[in-house]
């Protein structure tokens, strides 16, 4: 019965969530009291349901990079012709964990300007070392039995890539893209202090008026929006490990 806990508070989180995005304003009444005199308790500069999804985009897009990127590199590092490159390669994936995201920001500003590209490229730096190492550890250490199966059969390298080493490898990669995007979907809220369109708004916009209530939304949103998105990619992982010992 207490495996039934977690899943019915992320049922009612996911309801929740669903129900304040659509109708904001029936809420007024709990988030009215953290709300300064004559202040709306609800954030009203831009619709609550856009600035979400224009956050879930960015984080999506930067996740999709960063998993592309850090598995190829994976890839070619646990290649025999690509091994050298492998501390070249770790020191590229850990730069997103040694600067932090605002002095990423500070940095990408001045060459792209505004909006949306300074906050992609914080997020893919951010999210290149869990997808790097997960792949790395599952690529260079595949079932020897399997891959011995696989070359006696008669399979050509790229065959015992594409078929068997990389299906094999999918379920730490899953885990990996799992940490990328719940850490991308925390980070993205500073993207609105160089103008993209996300969450980080209406943080930003109860800190400058002293307004609970949008700070307590925009924190909740964020927070409700990483648990749906670790729980969703969670059971994606889960599938991939049935079929690999399906595979096995």
């Amino acid at each position: 019965m207490r495996q039934w806990v977690p899943r019915l508070l992320r049922g009612v989180v996911a309801v929740l969530l669903i129900a304040f995005l659509l109708s904001p304003n029936s809420f007024e009444p709990v988030l009215a009291p953290l709300a300064p005199p004559n202040a709306p308790a609800i954030y009203n500069q831009d619709s609550l349901l856009w600035l979400t999804v224009a956050h879930l985009g960015t984080v999506l897009v930067a996740t999709l990079v960063a998993t592309l990127v850090a598995v190829s590199m994976a890839l070619l590092v646990t290649r025999p012709f690509g091994a050298e490159f492998l501390p070249l390669s770790r020191s590229i994936v850990s730069i997103g964990q040694t600067f932090p995201p605002v002095a990423v920001l500070a940095i990408a500003v001045p060459v792209f300007g505004f909006g949306e590209k300074p906050t992609l490229i914080a997020l893919i730096l951010y999210g290149l070392l869990p997808v790097f190492e997960n792949a790395l550890t599952a690529l260079s250490h595949p079932p020897r039995a399997v891959i011995e199966a696989a070359r006696g059969s008669g399979m050509t390298g790229w065959q015992r890539l594409v078929q068997v080493e990389l299906p094999l490898a999918a379920p730490l990669i899953a885990a990996g893209v799992r940490l990328s995007a719940v850490i991308g979907v925390a980070t993205a809220t500073i993207g609105s202090t160089v103008a993209a369109k996300t969450l980080g708004e209406v943080i930003i916009a109860g800190l400058q008026t002293y307004n609970y209530a949008f700070i307590l939304q925009g924190g909740i949103l964020v927070a409700a929006l990483a648990l749906l998105v670790s729980t969703g990619l969670m059971m994606v992982e889960r599938l991939l490990w049935r079929q690999r010992d399906d595979r096995r």
